[in-house]
């Protein structure tokens, strides 16, 4: 698809409203997951060119639109999946459980949890303005859904562990979450991500390396699950993310209050709060 160069005022962001704006996500996410980064897809997924699954039915679908687009199908740019506790709770549980035991965070029954997923841009339009864009849309769907968790799997591209061995032990030795909220990698999938010593890394070289997904969760403040799994589907390596609002960086918290023109509460009004 040839575009003109990208003119922010004809984007914007909000859930999915019909069933057709759903589809045209899964039409977006199976370009950029399958046709450019050469996910593997079911022989129907292929026929429909769209990525889908059991969850989406269940999710709430953020997505980016650009209204100079004429084509409905393309209009959709950038999209999220977000998954609520109380939907997952009835839909079996959460996407990530197949990949990670996050009895650690279930086990918080007063918090809210949100789980963040599918998330991709098409190509043309990964520039920083639009990424945010996407981060505005969480926190606002975050401030209205009270939520006090947010987790899920990202991803880093191929599944040579050799290939990756820097970003994932930067994520092991810097960013691992506490033993107590800590997801663990499924016995069977689990892949140690202590691969090079903390005293040999480049934090500097090792955090560069990272996609611009997982950067943006270090820079709100996550911290990361033990063990990364290998996705042969999707060709790729997924690590397990958990932002901890009470956690996020003030900077951050500042800087999307005032996107989103709304109070993001601090750790302290949190706790108080609970």
């Amino acid at each position: 698809m040839d575009i003109a160069p990208i003119n922010l005022e004809t984007i914007s962001i909000r859930l999915a409203q019909t069933p057709a704006e759903i589809e045209a996500a899964q039409h977006l996410r199976y370009k950029v997951f399958y046709e450019e980064y050469k996910a593997i897809p079911t022989p129907e997924m292929a026929a429909l060119r769209r990525d889908f699954d059991a969850y989406d039915p269940i999710t709430d679908h953020l997505i980016v639109v650009d209204e100079s687009v004429s084509d409905p199908r393309d209009k959709i740019v950038g999209t999220y999946r977000l998954l609520r506790r109380e939907a997952a709770e009835k839909a079996g549980g959460f996407y990530t459980s197949a990949e990670y035991d996050i009895a650690s965070l279930l086990d918080k029954k007063d918090a809210t949890l949100l789980e963040l997923g599918r998330s991709c841009v098409l190509a043309e339009y990964r520039t920083r303005p639009v990424l945010q864009l996407l981060w505005q849309g969480i926190t606002d769907y975050m401030l209205d859904h009270n939520i006090d968790i947010m987790f899920g799997c990202a991803s880093l591209h191929g599944t040579n562990i050799e290939e990756l061995k820097l970003p994932l032990s930067y994520l092991y030795h810097y960013h691992l979450a506490p033993s107590h909220t800590c997801p663990r990698a499924l016995n069977g999938r689990y892949v140690n991500m202590n691969l090079i010593p903390k005293e040999e890394i480049n934090e500097k070289a090792a955090f560069s390396s990272l996609p611009p997904l997982i950067k943006g969760y270090l820079r709100l403040g996550c911290t990361i699950g033990d063990g990364a799994v290998i996705d042969e589907q999707f060709n790729t390596v997924d690590v397990c993310i958990i932002v901890d609002m009470k956690e996020v960086s003030e900077r951050h918290r500042k800087f999307y209050a005032r996107k989103v023109n709304r109070h993001i509460p601090t750790a302290e009004e949190r706790a108080a709060a609970q």
